[in-house]
């Protein structure tokens, strides 16, 4: 089994909020992958005295224990159970309420001898690459579709649509969330490999349009998963000044790429 995981802050006088994980239990059959995409928050008051590396720390160590230890709940109980655990550890302290309570994009896969499972829940990426070189990219098309208007700000955005009803959804503290997520099964036959990429990493196709989810995924196949970063990073650069692709984005953002040949 080959895996590569790349996890790298936007700048270095940063925290990352990403996390990046994979589990083999020790029975050496099947395993997982989490990815984590920590919201960055507005300035101001977020309710909560946490950072959002603490929260995708805290949550993303919670999936990876669920994931792997329990084999007989699905992956939306896990994502819920993880929230709700994740939660309790600082409801005493922080006002879990808030729109802005720390939150985090998710995506989740586990695979078996048979099947393979996968969770996603909001802008991050999960592509699956059929042993005939197929890729099948599971997307949470949600907040693409949210009306720009109601994204011009971001007290516009958290009064209207972000974890709202016709809007997108992400995981913060509320467990019921892990109903939205976008969740299937394949069979195990059917995935030779898969890659769970946060949005800065998904940039290469996604803002910059340097080739479609199969050219992506071939440049992880072929040079690595720290090469795909770099080719990001080149491309920010070239675009600092003239914003033709960033636009109103940050210049760098987190990016993290977790590869896995099964």
């Amino acid at each position: 089994m080959r895996t590569e995981v790349v996890s790298e802050p936007g700048a270095p006088d940063r925290p990352n909020e990403d996390f990046a994980g994979v589990g083999l239990p020790a029975s050496g059959q099947g395993g997982c992958v989490i990815v984590l995409d920590g919201v960055t928050p507005p300035r101001g008051a977020t309710g909560c005295l946490h950072s959002v590396p603490w929260f995708t720390a805290r949550l993303g160590g919670a999936l990876t224990e669920l994931t792997v230890s329990r084999g007989d709940l699905t992956l939306r109980e896990i994502l819920e159970r993880a929230i709700d655990r994740t939660a309790v550890a600082h409801a005493d302290t922080c006002d879990l309420s808030h729109p802005r309570t720390p939150q985090a994009t998710v995506v989740l896969s586990r695979w078996s001898e048979k099947t393979v499972e996968y969770l996603v829940l909001s802008d991050s990426a999960l592509l699956l690459r059929s042993p005939r070189g197929t890729v099948t990219p599971v997307l949470d098309d949600r907040l693409d579709r949210v009306p720009r208007a109601s994204l011009v700000s971001d007290a516009i955005a958290d009064a209207t649509v972000r974890n709202k009803e016709g809007g997108f959804f992400t995981a913060a503290a509320d467990p019921s969330v892990a109903a939205r997520a976008v969740t299937g099964t394949v069979p195990r036959a059917e995935v030779g490999a898969l890659a769970a990429l946060t949005d800065g990493a998904t940039r290469w196709t996604e803002k910059f349009r340097e080739g479609d989810w199969t050219a992506l995924l071939d440049v992880i196949r072929k040079e690595g998963a720290r090469a795909l970063v770099d080719r990001v990073r080149e491309l920010e650069a070239a675009d600092r000044a003239e914003r033709v692709f960033l636009r109103r984005s940050k210049t760098h953002d987190d990016a993290t790429v977790v590869y896995v040949e099964l």
